[in-house]
């Protein structure tokens, strides 16, 4: 059993400090750090990207709508050649920043609202992955485990990675519960652990209605932004590893 853990990070913003990077940094083997739209500057993409570097963890793009005020988790329109643009902007900015401190990057990540509408809409879907492609062939496009962009991402010839969420409720189509919903994110380590190590062994979690639903688990999810984030992210890790769970970035050797 193998699973990547990843963290979306480099999420603040001037003065604005906003999760506690450099605790998660020392627990995950994935950073998705924010290209400044939803969140972020050029100088905390720098100095997350540094961070990522010297813990040996793998860099991503977590590119995202330009909604601050939002954080990038409201619905925006978009065609998809406008999405095209955006998502390809933001991973160059990024590409360029890793570059400049030695480091490549390993992934593509979208960020809240563009994630979840890709994940249904095959033609921003479409959009995403055709925009990690003309960056790089060779990066990995992470996406919801069953959803649209995992399919968009293999169309595309690139390297996918399905993702799941062990501190989200699911919904019985395989979807992610609105956070607006009771429940919707699971605060509790215990359960979150138990919840990944079915993911992990069994392929498998059980929605809010109390179907199975089945899953593939290439890299999962600890959100940066939720409190306590670094002790449940070395909690996580070290269940999977006691478990025989051999945490490392997806496509590593």
């Amino acid at each position: 059993m193998r699973v990547d853990l990843n963290c979306d990070l480099g999420e603040s913003f001037g003065p604005y400090t906003l999760g506690d990077d450099r605790g998660v940094m020392g627990c995950i083997t994935s950073a998705n750090v924010a290209c400044g739209a939803h969140a972020g500057d050029p100088g905390v993409m720098r100095s997350t990207v540094r961070l990522a570097l010297e813990a040996g963890v793998a860099v991503g793009a977590h590119p995202g709508f330009g909604d601050r005020a939002g954080f990038g988790r409201r619905e925006i329109a978009m065609a998809p050649r406008e999405v095209e643009d955006l998502v390809l902007v933001q991973i160059g900015a990024l590409a360029a920043v890793a570059g400049a401190e030695g480091g490549r990057l390993r992934h593509v990540k979208a960020h809240g609202a563009l994630y979840n509408m890709a994940a249904r809409n095959p033609e921003l879907a479409d959009a995403i992955a055709r925009a990690t492609a003309s960056v790089d062939p060779g990066l990995i496009l992470f996406g919801l485990s069953g959803s649209a962009l995992i399919d968009a991402g293999r169309a595309a010839g690139l390297p996918v990675a399905s993702e799941v969420f062990a501190d989200r409720a699911y919904t019985a189509a395989g979807a992610l519960a609105p956070r607006g919903e009771p429940g919707a994110v699971i605060h509790d380590a215990d359960r979150v652990l138990e919840r990944a190590l079915g993911m992990v062994r069994d392929g498998a979690v059980t929605a809010v209605t109390g179907e199975s639903v089945a899953l593939a688990a290439d890299t999962i999810c600890v959100h940066g932004d939720t409190p306590g984030a670094a002790e449940l992210a070395r909690r996580l890790r070290a269940g999977l590893e006691a478990a025989g769970v051999d945490v490392r970035p997806v496509g590593a050797g």
